[in-house]
């Protein structure tokens, strides 16, 4: 990105956009262009506070009266030789009709004169005057080299013993999705709290990137203590994720393997969708996110909700690779395809934004997607290529549903010898594993009241006062494995079991 901020500053594109809170950094690489520019051009900055200032003196050398955004512009219109103004946080200001119109007088202007204005803002405000004219830009954050240069000068800095290729490597790919201060101050937290910068310290660094997420508000950490043993049964949901463990891994590149873009899980509910998606994080030695589609949807202001999109998704990609899971898609995007008598096509927008983006991504981010209402799903999301593969997660068969009852009970006995499993998942047939769990849960219960010990008997009792949702909801189950015996993979590794429909 840095290179296309290069090329169209050579060539003189009148108003550049450039996203970025790191004001220092992207001060600095607009410096560099223009130093080594042909003709070098001077450099501008702009501050409510000071005005005009030339880039590197002192504040003290403030051009007059140019405080005000207009008095700024127009100060930047009469100069004769070729310049870069910098304005800083003109958004508060841009929508009025005065800083509006000076700042298209500007680009009339400065056509053929070597003059660029350059919007730096954390927030994107653009008028509808300005969109045919205005190139909007993400600096982007640290890279590797970069964050390379902040961690040898903070271990000069504490005078530390030198540290090993693969533990400077750690520390790095830790800080990676910071910006420069961040990674300046976690290091310096790190060297204060531990004395030292080693490859224990990697945790600290991970944790500033968890604020990082929590300040975010979109987006939420996840931290699941399950192994993906924890779920029963979905063989082959199971080995197809265990196939791509080092997916994302640098020999996995060599090899010349794509990066995995995603996988959609359908399912009934309760059929360990969720867990399987939180899991995988644990097997992939990811992080993993869960993007929150409710709270993206804003209203109090136009075009805020495909903000909050677009800066928790740049959030996920600048700390990966990672894991993005959307949990229940079909009610995030639930009439994303035509939303403008409800919302004013926000729904529409969002949509189109999000499905641009999981086409176009480069960064190796894996979207893992669940689904329970198929009609509720948007069409687009089903098109091949769209995700790498679309898996069906049934009701569990027999020997899944002895699995869920081994896995459950384990976690709350250490003996399970007294009771019968194959008794328990034949009187649970059409049960789910969310069902089942909690059937097991009201046996305890009952037992707890009566101040003893659960039996097979208690579960059983549960099992069989439980209406279990199959039952209630068979023409949607019924349905949904219509659809998906043609057009997903079966998430078990028994096909014939997948394909019978009866409870």
């Amino acid at each position: 990105m840095k290179e296309e901020l290069k090329i169209l500053i050579e060539a003189q594109y009148p108003l550049i956009y450039l996203m970025t809170s790191e004001e220092e950094r992207a001060e600095s690489a607009i410096s560099q262009i223009s130093q080594k520019e042909s003709e070098h051009r001077r450099v501008y900055i702009w501050t409510v506070t000071h005005g005009i200032v030339e880039y590197g003196q002192p504040r003290q050398t403030t051009q007059h009266n140019t405080v005000s955004p207009e008095a700024a512009i127009e100060w930047t219109i009469r100069q004769k030789e070729p310049g870069i103004y910098i304005f800083k946080d003109l958004h508060p200001f841009i929508e009025s009709p005065p800083v509006n119109r000076w700042l298209r007088d500007a680009i009339a202007n400065f056509k053929g004169d070597e003059k660029i204005i350059i919007l730096m803002s954390p927030i994107q405000e653009i008028p509808i005057e300005l969109e045919k004219d205005v190139i909007v830009l993400d600096f982007p954050l640290p890279n590797l080299k970069e964050l390379d240069e902040v961690l040898s000068q903070q271990l000069r800095k504490a005078k530390s013993r030198r540290i090993t290729t693969e533990v400077r490597e750690k520390l790095l790919r830790a800080a990676l999705g910071l910006t420069k201060d961040e990674a300046e101050k976690v290091y310096r937290k790190a060297q204060v709290k531990a004395g030292r910068l080693t490859e224990s310290e990697v945790e600290i660094v991970l944790s500033e990137k968890k604020q990082l997420i929590r300040r975010n508000g979109i987006l939420e950490y996840i931290e699941e203590d399950e192994t993906i043993d924890a779920v029963g049964g979905l063989e082959e949901l199971k080995k197809w994720l265990v196939q791509r463990s080092n997916a994302f891994t640098e020999r996995a590149r060599e090899y010349g393997l794509p990066q995995p873009k995603g996988m959609l899980i359908l399912g009934v509910p309760g059929c360990g969708k969720s867990l399987i998606a939180k899991t995988t994080s644990r097997l992939w030695g990811l992080p993993i996110l869960r993007l929150d589609m409710g709270r993206v949807y804003d209203g109090s202001m136009v075009g805020r909700s495909e903000a909050n999109l677009r800066n928790a998704l740049k959030t996920a990609e600048s700390i990966s690779p990672v894991i993005l899971f959307i949990d229940e898609l079909d009610k995030a995007f639930a009439g994303g395809t035509g939303s403008a008598d409800s919302d004013g096509g926000t729904s529409s927008r969002i949509f189109g934004s999000f499905l641009t983006w999981m086409q176009e991504k480069t960064s190796p981010v894996f979207v893992m997607a669940t689904a329970n209402r198929l009609e509720k799903l948007p069409g687009e999301f089903l098109r091949k290529g769209r995700f790498d593969e679309i898996f069906f997660v049934d009701l569990p068969n027999t020997e899944e549903r002895q699995d869920i009852f081994r896995i459950h009970l384990k976690k709350r006995r250490s003996d399970i010898n007294r009771f019968d499993i194959e008794q328990l998942a034949k009187v649970s047939e059409g049960f789910s594993g969310a069902e089942i769990e909690q059937a097991l849960i009201a046996a305890m219960y009952d037992a707890f009241a009566q101040d003893r010990e659960f039996t097979q008997l208690d579960i059983i009792a549960a099992i069989k006062s439980t209406l279990p949702l199959s039952r209630t909801m068979t023409e949607q189950v019924t349905a949904l494995r219509d659809w998906a015996r043609q057009r997903a993979r079966p998430a078990s590794a028994s096909v014939a079991e997948y394909q019978r429909l009866e409870f």
